[in-house]
């Protein structure tokens, strides 16, 4: 990826919320993670709150050498260092997502929770994650769904979805309009196996049901950057970010409060 397709990228992520990348991951490291993913997913207990999300498997990197490549990957670094996002780091985790031949689809929610925190209104990325695709997807098979612009802009369903990966939401009904619904802005996003999603944690997002006969895996990691202005920003700095104190800590939550207009 140039410094010029690096730029357009991040200008997608900073305005929409997320980007695609394609081709990322090549065949046979694809094959490897596969099978990893499947070892992994065939040996683990799957207990009803994963129902949505198919899985909730959190392997870390230092543990699993297959997973540690992955985070590693030599690709994802020069992307991201074309995308002028040089100053984040991964959480050292990877979380295998896993929808079952079948499985329903993913509730709508966001996942950042730092929105007591005035750092939530920064126009850039805080805290991103990557989604590296193992297999095709489609609508078929339970593509990612995304609202554009939502991670900056408040919109009526961020009040009327439940709490995300929390009991009333692993158990909301599947016919619940607003937390599964057909939202107007949203976006269906489908991609090739070894293609790369990058979103902003704040983003609204989603994926469909899985009506295939066959698992749709993707892994996915956290990336977070400092409580800082980023080097490439050169626009206007929201005033309670630029007056907040540096060590400054505030409660973790996953409400949207005030910093989301």
């Amino acid at each position: 990826m140039t410094r010029e397709e690096g730029a357009r990228k991040r200008g997608q992520l900073v305005r929409d919320g997320y980007c695609h990348i394609e081709g990322v991951l090549p065949e046979d490291f694809l094959a490897v993670l596969r099978e990893e993913s499947d070892r992994l997913l065939d040996a683990a207990d799957h207990p009803p709150e994963w129902q949505y999300q198919g899985s909730d498997l959190h392997v870390t990197g230092k543990d699993n050498e297959v997973m540690g490549n992955l985070l590693d990957w030599p690709g994802s670094r020069e992307i991201l260092e074309a995308m002028g996002l040089t100053d984040f780091t991964p959480s050292g985790i990877v979380i295998i997502l896993s929808k079952p031949a079948g499985g329903p689809p993913l509730y709508w929610h966001q996942d950042w929770m730092g929105w007591n925190d005035p750092i939530s209104l920064s126009p850039w990325p805080q805290t991103i994650f990557l989604s590296y695709y193992l297999v095709d997807t489609d609508f078929e098979n339970g593509c990612f769904r995304v609202i554009p612009g939502t991670h900056r802009r408040r919109i009526p369903l961020h009040g009327q979805v439940e709490v995300p990966h929390q009991q009333t939401a692993y158990f909301a009904d599947v016919q619940d309009p607003h937390m599964f619904g057909d939202h107007p802005d949203a976006v269906d996003l489908p991609v090739k196996a070894g293609d790369l999603v990058i979103g902003d944690a704040r983003v609204l997002h989603s994926a469909r049901g899985n009506h295939s006969d066959r698992r749709r895996t993707l892994l996915l990691g956290w990336h977070n950057r400092p409580v800082t202005v980023p080097d490439y920003w050169t626009d206007e700095v929201p005033e309670p970010i630029a007056s907040r104190p540096p060590d400054a800590q505030y409660e973790v939550t996953r409400i949207p409060g005030k910093y989301l207009v």
